[in-house]
């Protein structure tokens, strides 16, 4: 089954091409020059990606049994955190406005300050099982699975903590409102990424119609009409700036796609 996916409109950042997705409905192998899309929140893609394949409907749910909580990874942050709330579970709450489907967010680790996903996951299930939290090398935004995620259990264990929840809102107040990937660049060990980017004078630099924000120097934002080129080049610039300024090579926490050859 295949649907056409305007990304210009789909993606975080609204750039992206308009393409035939594969949307893949049962546990499967996925060729490996197809490249998997979840919300399209933390992914660059140029105008003519690779083959792109999307979990379907069958892997969007929500399902409780005794300690453990069943999710779908094409199911989104959002409704988890809603279940947990409404049903008083605890370790959800970093949930709390950070965008992406269950699969992408546990595969990255997603989370805030030393607050992540990773450490309420139980197991996860890809094409070659089930694997174990013990076996899943969960680190700084990363998890280590380089399979495609279909379902992951979390512990659910009751005490939703609502203060918890309010402080990862006011935490995350300092984030943009344009259409953004989010974070650009990982924390580099014992320092912070905006930090570098804004004494490197990033805050609010701009190549055509994308820039880092001048709310956060790093989320890498879409003034209108930006494009992959102009994300790319600026992407490039402050790695080069901060490497030439503090001798740190950046990281993209975004994934920046590469072009496929014509």
């Amino acid at each position: 089954m295949q649907k056409i996916v305007d990304f210009s409109k789909y993606s975080s950042i609204k750039i992206g091409p308009k393409v035939r997705a594969n949307i893949v409905n049962q546990i499967c192998d996925i060729p490996k020059d197809w490249l998997i899309i979840g919300g399209c929140n933390n992914t660059l893609l140029p105008p003519n990606p690779p083959p792109i394949a999307m979990l379907g409907e069958e892997f969007s749910f929500i399902k409780k049994d005794g300690d453990f909580l069943h999710v779908g990874a094409a199911t989104s942050g959002g409704r988890v955190l809603s279940f947990a709330r409404k049903n008083n579970l605890k370790g959800f709450e970093i949930l709390q406005k950070l965008p992406g489907l269950i699969g992408g967010i546990v595969k990255m680790n997603a989370g805030l300050k030393e607050w992540e996903i990773g450490k309420i996951v139980k197991k996860v299930r890809t094409k070659s099982g089930w694997i174990e939290r013990d076996k899943i090398g969960f680190k700084y935004r990363d998890s280590g699975i380089d399979e495609l995620i279909f379902e992951v259990v979390f512990e659910a264990k009751s005490g939703f903590d609502e203060e918890l929840f309010k402080m990862f809102k006011n935490l995350r107040k300092n984030q943009p409102n344009e259409p953004s990937c989010g974070s650009c660049f990982k924390n580099p060990p014992n320092d912070f990424a905006g930090r570098l980017l804004e004494e490197s004078g990033f805050r609010g630099k701009r190549i055509g119609n994308v820039a880092f924000s001048q709310k956060h120097a790093n989320f890498l934002v879409n003034l209108g009409g930006g494009t992959y080129d102009e994300a790319v080049e600026l992407i490039e610039l402050a790695k080069d700036e901060v490497f030439k300024r503090f001798g740190v090579r950046l990281e993209e926490e975004i994934l920046v796609v590469k072009k496929t050859m014509i």
